[in-house]
């Protein structure tokens, strides 16, 4: 089994930093860093992408660019958990965009986050091609 772990400080208010062994995230409410659900959909995107560039290249699918868009909306009801999510998933630069749907749908299937959310949240996945 692989781990993987963070640290996590804060003040005596909600203002702090996560510490990995790659990099740091600031958090707090104020708006003046990123809050926790932006790393939850966050995570979920780079977890999605990471796996979708693997599925890919084996596919020896050519493209410039991406974009990830995701929106989550959480009921209101204590816990708040997510509800829905939709990603908007954009290529850019695809000359033929055959496999790239099947390369997607794979990418949400075997990405482990989204397969963990999934078990609380309707995910949708919306794929689309710009120049």
């Amino acid at each position: 089994m692989k781990k993987t772990s963070v640290r996590l400080e804060f003040t005596n208010d909600f203002v702090g930093t996560v510490h990995a062994e790659h990099g740091d995230i600031h958090i707090n409410r104020e708006g003046q860093a990123i809050m926790p659900y932006d790393m939850l959909l966050g995570a979920l995107g780079s977890c999605f992408y990471s796996t979708f560039l693997d599925i890919a290249r084996k596919m020896r699918l050519e493209y410039e660019k991406a974009d990830i868009d995701i929106v989550g909306v959480k009921r209101e009801e204590t816990p708040t958990h997510l509800v829905t999510v939709d990603m908007l998933f954009t290529l850019y630069g695809v000359k033929d965009d055959k496999g790239f749907q099947r390369a997607a749908e794979l990418a949400a299937k075997y990405c482990s986050i989204h397969h963990t959310l999934s078990q609380v949240a309707d995910i949708q996945l919306l794929v689309q091609f710009k120049d």
